[in-house]
């Protein structure tokens, strides 16, 4: 049989090229520059009826493929599923509108994402020893764990705190505490992460009162809080007050910020916990877009413009198990986003336009059993998460479903990362994965299925808040959580190690212990002796401020808040004056 030329047309059975007479290139070359749907539509039934069905008659491993949302995964997909993809309205170029294909136009080939492990536990003596202890293994910024009382801004000494402190962060209860934090850690040239929702405001005070004092100027404080308290009410439960005021306190830092600190981002808004709680990725991106609008209106009612402050709005994601639905979410979040901010908030500035995300593996999916698989897991995870293109990232541990993760699952974690960025060639072209048919229709799918999820949000239920009110977001991310169980348990879902190839008599894996009761008795000595050296007046002065501004309801309570802080109130006392204006918030039941 002769061999084709090179520059001979692709043919179907019937000797017909799959490009339409008219669509031929007018260079003469031959090669088809169009799509002729109907002929591809017939080749497709001929390979159906003919090579598939042989196959399909040994039968396929499932009745039904399914990513986790819940999308149906066909078993081939061809130029037909994206034949409405239009480049320039679709997918454009890096860096430039509506930056499907990544924020920046050169993204990993300029710079690799910022490796950023969530750490802290016990007294920030010793989390200051780990945070030094990663920087020196190669990561540039710092991500900050608190430790549960710190989250729902209690003293170590209040007796709802005994038994938490120190145990799953670390704990914060005032000025001090944090100057001890990042002792000998340049705060002008570090940045870092901060995981605190409710009480943000005061330790993002603290942060920026820190960073006065080690002499560093307004501009160069980079840093982000998570302030997405919204999320709380429906994902984590670490809220203090209603969601009215706590919506009040969140502006109030963003505002400040766009004002003062050009480089702090004063919220990260997370799908990451709603995700971790159970929802689909269509879930995650409308839920959270829902309260990032909530948040927009809010900080707009406080005379900034869209422009002055959208810029530094920072996202955290969660990388889920499913590789190509992790990557087309990415680049459908972006796309949204994109014209979200364009289409209603009349956005300009490309910095406005563009989504920055920090993304963590999923901690939910880590096991207990066969821990070591994690480490695979994790890998999988930020390989897809860089392939939708992150901005920064952090992997939750292989030792993390037992304890606090040890300094060597920390070093695989960072290891990891950096194999990914410099040894497997995926950081050398731009969003490698753009034009793939599956990829492609899928980023398409979940956006559409999003943007519909969305509108019920804002327009049958009245937004973000009367959602949480409503327990809507809980009683859906509840639905998918069950299910997701259901499948594990039934075995529908495989997890390795857990429901399918099990080791019987697996041995114990060691972790990381903190010794809690000594903890908890030095952080409480340490909060008695600061109360007895500072200017208690001062401080209950600057607590009195504190309360007139939050009974007023109108006023700005960052100034309050910050000094406060510099007056060495502690973060209990401040909470607590909120607490007392506001009232504590009290979840209604889903059923």
């Amino acid at each position: 049989m002769a061999q084709a030329k090179h520059d001979e047309k692709p043919t179907g059975s019937a000797g017909r090229s799959l490009g339409s007479q008219e669509a031929r290139s007018p260079t003469g070359t031959g090669r088809p520059t169009g799509l002729d749907t109907g002929r591809l539509e017939e080749l497709r039934r001929e390979w159906e009826e003919g090579p598939l069905q042989k196959s399909l008659a040994r039968g396929e491993r499932k009745p039904l493929f399914l990513t986790p949302s819940e999308l149906p995964v066909k078993g081939l997909y061809t130029p037909a599923d994206v034949a409405d993809l239009d480049y320039e309205r679709d997918l454009g170029f890096p860096g430039q509108y509506p930056f499907t294909r990544g924020i920046q136009p050169n993204m990993y080939r300029g710079r690799a994402w910022s490796i950023r492990q969530y750490a802290g536990f016990g007294t920030a003596e010793e989390s200051n020893k780990r945070f030094k202890f990663l920087l020196e293994h190669g990561q540039p910024g710092l991500s900050v764990a608190f430790d549960l009382p710190t989250q729902m801004g209690m003293d170590s000494d209040d007796r709802r705190a005994e038994g938490e402190v120190g145990q799953v962060g670390v704990a914060i209860d005032s000025l001090a505490d944090m100057e001890v934090l990042f002792d000998g850690i340049p705060l002008s040239e570090v940045s870092t992460s901060m995981t605190i929702n409710a009480p943000a405001p005061v330790l993002a005070a603290m942060y920026i009162v820190v960073a006065e004092k080690q002499g560093a100027t307004p501009e160069q404080v980079n840093a982000t809080t998570q302030n997405d308290v919204l999320k709380e009410y429906v994902a984590r439960g670490t809220f203090i007050y209603p969601p009215v005021p706590s919506l009040r306190l969140a502006a109030d830092l963003i505002a400040h910020c766009a004002r003062h600190h050009p480089r702090f981002n004063a919220i990260s808004l997370s799908g990451y916990h709603m995700r971790e709680a159970g929802s689909t990725a269509v879930q995650e991106i409308a839920f959270s877009f829902a309260n990032a609008c909530a948040y927009i209106d809010a900080t707009l009612e406080r005379g900034i413009s869209v422009d002055e402050f959208a810029g530094r709005l920072s996202w955290i994601f969660n990388t889920h198990i499913d590789f190509f639905e992790e990557i087309a979410k990415y680049r459908a979040l972006r796309r949204m986003w994109a014209r979200l901010m364009r289409e209603r908030y009349g956005a300009e500035k490309p910095g406005s336009l563009s989504l920055r995300t920090h993304t963590q593996t999923g901690g939910s999916l880590l096991t207990a059993q066969q821990p070591e698989n994690n480490i695979v897991r994790a890998a999988l995870q930020a390989l897809s998460a860089v392939l939708g293109g992150v901005q920064s990232m952090a992997l939750s541990c292989y030792d993390e479903a037992l304890a606090i993760p040890t300094e060597k699952a920390q070093q695989i974690a960072v290891r990891t990362q950096q194999i990914i960025a410099e040894e497997i060639g995926v950081t050398d072209t731009v969003d490698p994965l753009a034009g793939s048919y599956y990829v492609e229709h899928l980023t398409n799918e979940l956006e559409r299925l999003a943007w519909l999820e969305l509108e019920k949000i804002e327009s049958e239920i009245g937004g973000a808040v009367r959602a949480i009110e409503t327990g809507y977001y809980q009683s859906r991310i509840a639905e998918q959580s069950y299910k997701f169980e259901r499948q594990v348990e039934s075995g529908e879902r495989v997890v390795v190690g857990v429901n399918k190839y099990r080791t019987e008599d697996e041995p114990p894996t060691d972790f990381f212990r903190v010794d809690n009761r000594a903890l908890e008795q030095a952080q409480v000595e340490k909060l008695g002796a600061l109360r007895a050296r500072r200017d208690n007046e001062a401080a209950q002065s600057a607590l009195a401020g504190l309360r007139a501004a939050a009974e007023d309801g109108k006023s700005d309570l960052m100034p309050p808040i910050l000094e406060a802080v510099r007056a060495y109130a502690s973060l209990g006392e401040i909470c607590g004056v909120m607490r007392e204006v506001f009232g504590e918030y009290r979840a209604p039941a889903i059923v």
